[in-house]
């Protein structure tokens, strides 16, 4: 059933301030230039006490420049690309990106771990390794790896290769891995022998499910990022990261008789189910033509879906077959995460290219009521280089201690970031491993961050090289002060 700009509209009327927000994170900051809370300095860093016991203190510098974190918590490598080996004996694939963790066999905990290698294995050094019945493409870089953590011991294998640009990605809530491609390359171009930028889905406890990868074709082709499943009503909701023009929020909705589960995404039929982009309007029936128009957190806006006319994008892409008034565009839509009730959803910034620009905004679409509530908002920063507010968030989790853990991919200093369920935010870990100079410093954007399934171990990665991180401590539920 359709939402229309009028039904919205006179729900807005009738509740007076709009429609009341959904899920249990509130407005988390404010525009330009400001965070709901400033509790992200490192050199003006107070301790957990000084600011009404939200977060847990301040970052103290790490001896071996990895990862700094407040006191009490520590880390240990999991992976690490060209130092640890997979059990086949071949280097971690580098360029870490999209993971979830997985119950797995006699009290272990599994992980599936994105490898973010786009075009020709030829230009990267620890492409994933084209392991015999677990490839798509020769000559594609990419792919997943399987991580197991028992008792201190890691082993590590190949869960697909030969596909291209695994970013984000999502888990189901059957168990197993969505890898998504965020590339619209097809055969012939940049060295592809294959057409890319489908979702595939990868088991991390059966490894014969995951022999001969087929990709979901169902659920569109495109420049895919993240995914995730509502799990009552079936449906799969899809980020574009894409721009010119700017990339789509797409809703998958399955066949009637359709039952999800392990390996039933790849019986589909090519064309099976029905594949929309969204269409967002105000309280006051007005089309938005884009995302970056909302400049004030808790901003609602009604939502609708209209039907993609090519998923495969034989020879238009999926997000130019809409004209201007279509649907609703965003740049940067990248980390989704399904949680209290809907899903999490990442613009990670805005620029010249957008109505209004930013430096990072986080949605929740309730697909109850059908409204898409802005909850984060973060200015354009200043001064990226220095250690303070955060920008460009981009991987995201619901945490189990309330609230939203949150990786960095902006411009300078790069943290792991935590915002409560009444809109403090406070910082987890900042990125300490310098990939530049000491006159240019770099570091990379954190990514995959995800909670052990008993919530004990933050996972995160450092995107490159390439390191998978576990992070433990004193994890506390966050005050809502």
């Amino acid at each position: 059933m359709s939402l229309t700009r009028r039904d919205f509209a006179r729900k807005s009327a009738i509740t007076g301030a709009g429609v009341a927000l959904a899920g249990s994170v509130g407005a988390l900051a404010t525009a330009p230039n400001a965070l709901a809370s400033t509790d992200t300095g490192s050199a003006g860093e107070q301790s957990a006490a000084a600011h009404g016991g939200v977060g847990y203190g301040p970052l103290l510098p790490d001896p071996d420049g990895i990862l700094a974190l407040p006191a009490g918590f520590e880390y240990q490598i999991i992976t690490y690309s060209g130092k640890t080996k997979l059990e086949s004996g071949e280097f971690t694939p580098s360029n870490h990106d999209g993971t979830s963790t997985f119950d797995g066999p006699r009290g272990a905990t599994l992980l599936v771990n994105n490898h973010e290698l786009r075009g020709p294995r030829t230009g990267w050094k620890y492409p994933v390794p084209l392991t015999e019945g677990l490839v798509y493409d020769p000559a594609a870089s990419g792919g997943c790896t399987v991580v197991e953590v028992r008792h201190g011991h890691v082993a590590e294998w190949v869960g697909i290769a030969g596909t291209s640009t695994n970013c984000a990605g999502g888990n189901t809530p059957w168990g197993t891995w969505l890898t998504c491609e965020e590339t619209e390359d097809k055969a012939g171009q940049n060295g592809m022998t294959k057409d890319h930028g489908y979702v595939f889905e990868v088991d991390p406890e059966d490894r014969r499910a995951n022999r001969d990868p087929k990709p979901v074709k169902a659920l569109g082709r495109y420049a895919h990022e993240a995914v995730v499943v509502d799990p009552g009503r079936g449906h799969l909701y899809l980020t574009e990261d894409a721009a010119t023009p700017n990339g789509l929020l797409y809703r998958w909705t399955p066949p009637e008789g359709f039952c999800h589960g392990r390996g039933k995404l790849r019986t589909l039929a090519d064309d099976a189910g029905v594949l929309q982009a969204f269409k967002c309007f105000d309280s006051g029936g007005r089309f938005v033509d884009d995302l970056s128009r909302a400049t004030k957190t808790g901003t609602v806006y009604g939502v609708d879906w209209v039907d993609v006319p090519d998923r495969d994008a034989r020879t238009v892409s999926v997000r130019k077959q809409f004209t201007d008034g279509q649907v609703t565009r965003a740049r940067k839509l990248e980390g989704m995460w399904w949680g209290d009730g809907g899903a999490y959803i990442v613009s990670s910034f805005a620029r010249t290219e957008s109505p209004v620009q930013h430096d990072g905004a986080v949605w929740f679409y309730d697909p109850k009521r059908r409204t898409l509530t802005l909850k984060v908002l973060l200015g354009v920063n200043p001064d990226p280089s220095a250690d303070g507010a955060f920008d460009g968030p981009d991987n995201i989790t619901v945490s189990p201690y309330g609230g939203l853990v949150i990786a960095e991919d902006g411009e300078g200093i790069q943290h792991l970031f935590g915002a409560t369920d009444s809109g403090r935010t406070y910082p987890i870990a900042r990125n300490e491993l310098n990939i530049g100079t000491a006159d240019k410093p770099e570091y990379s954007e954190f990514t995959g961050v995800t909670f052990s399934p008993d919530g004990r171990t933050l996972f995160a990665n450092i995107q490159e090289p390439g390191i998978m991180l576990a992070i433990t401590g004193p994890w506390k539920r966050q005050k809502r002060a």
